[in-house]
């Protein structure tokens, strides 16, 4: 039913897109803040490791789902494997983001483990639907 109700917005248009990002960011950003946590809370693994594991297998997720359904119909995919290129390294500068969250909050401010997913939700997010707008599917 949600579906419906975003497919009647258009998909070349932002805040169509943004809806539809921040759906699918959303879940994807928040399965990525589940596996941290559960790794950081129930196991004796390194944060910076834990956020690489939930990288790793976000990026998987995001790249489907982003390029069939946030930005569906917008820009050009006369080149796949340039758009795919573009994902990668736009998800490597959100990994960068999300590491830097996790040393800032635990090492850098000696916060809890869990701290880091605060800006992972709310910053990190904001920053990647601009790069993935206008750079990897633009």
């Amino acid at each position: 039913m949600v579906s419906r109700a975003l497919d009647h917005l258009n998909a070349n248009t932002t805040l169509g897109q943004l809806v539809r990002y921040a759906i699918t960011g959303g879940g994807v950003t928040l399965i990525g803040a589940g596996i941290y946590t559960a790794l950081v809370l129930a196991t004796a693994i390194h944060p910076q490791a834990a956020m690489f594991l939930a990288y790793v297998v976000c990026v998987a997720i995001g790249y489907v789902i982003h390029s069939r359904w946030s930005f569906r119909g917008h820009g050009t995919r006369d080149n796949p494997g340039r758009t795919t290129l573009r994902f990668v390294v736009a998800s490597l500068i959100s990994y960068a983001l999300n590491a830097f969250w996790t040393w800032l909050c635990t090492s850098a401010l000696g916060l809890p483990d869990w701290t880091p997913v605060l800006p992972l939700l709310f910053v990190t997010p904001l920053a990647m639907f601009a790069i993935n707008r206008n750079w990897v599917f633009g």
